[in-house]
């Protein structure tokens, strides 16, 4: 049976980069996953490693990238990490560098900025993916795990209502979701960060200014922001979980909940994805 495809890399590579040209430090947590494509089926089908890179290497020239790179956004980084799989290493024939960062704040004290302490931010994390071969560079950005509520402004109605329903419908409800969004450049801003956060803001606003008829209707309008905030993207794929939170029955003590206590629930929840694009 013929090997069809293969693939190998390094997952999970943490790296820390602190930039210290000035007072004020700048930090860029990553973790990484390097993925290699090319003349590897030897490997696979003979026992033949004479062309294989060690995975321990891809991790090292991680670790050198990253120092060469310490004031690069996550994108510009992965770039250069894959490019330079394909300058050193003729047998590859793609590298794929997808990154995930851990946001560190600023710390502020008394008003001021602290040049050099941070407080972790809990709130998602930040994506990258660039795929790179000999002739071609693709680039897509994100957020992913990225939680948000809005408390009212959000109803769900005139569903199909069967034998199966039990689902009562509500125009006031609490709309929540933990968002994976990524977005597909057409061309790459010269400032990445900066647009990937203009783009997140953007969509936050939309979903928390404007009536939801369902996580669906907000979702179209969020991705449709995006596209106007940002016209460097091509399409935004968003994959939003319905995270519910499900009213207290207080009758039986005498007490209306007035939508007011509501119990969290993760599981089952409903799973509402779209993508996007310019016609």
């Amino acid at each position: 049976m013929p090997l069809i495809r293969n693939s190998y890399g390094k997952a999970r590579v943490r790296v820390m980069r602190v930039h210290k040209d000035c007072e004020h430090h700048e930090v860029r947590e990553l973790a990484v996953q390097a993925m290699l494509e090319g003349d590897f089926g030897a490997s696979y089908t003979a026992a033949d490693n004479r062309l294989v890179i060690a995975t321990d290497t891809i991790k090292n020239l991680t670790y050198v990238v990253a120092r060469e790179a310490l004031d690069d956004a996550a994108e510009e980084f992965a770039e250069r990490l894959a490019q330079r799989f394909l300058h050193l290493y003729p047998q590859v024939a793609s590298a794929t560098v997808t990154t995930h960062e851990t946001k560190w704040l600023r710390a502020r004290f008394g008003g001021r900025d602290h040049p050099h302490g941070f407080i972790l931010d809990g709130n998602g994390q930040g994506f990258a993916r660039v795929g790179a071969d000999r002739g071609t560079v693709s680039v897509v950005s994100g957020f992913t795990g990225y939680s948000f509520m809005k408390t009212t402004g959000s109803g769900w109605e005139n569903y199909v209502m069967d034998e199966f329903t039990t689902l009562p419908e509500t125009s006031d409800r609490i709309a929540a979701t933990s968002m994976d969004a990524t977005w597909r450049w057409s061309r790459v801003p010269a400032d990445c960060p900066a647009v990937n956060a203009a783009i997140l803001e953007t969509m936050l606003e939309v979903f928390a200014t404007t009536y939801s008829h369902s996580l669906q209707d907000s979702l179209l309008r969020m991705g449709e922001a995006a596209l106007a905030c940002a016209p460097e993207i091509e399409e935004i794929s968003l994959s939003c979980p319905n995270k519910h939170y499900l009213p207290v029955n207080l009758a039986p003590f005498g007490l209306s909940s007035d939508n007011a206590v509501f119990v969290p629930t993760d599981e089952p929840h409903g799973q509402i994805e779209c993508t996007v694009g310019r016609s």
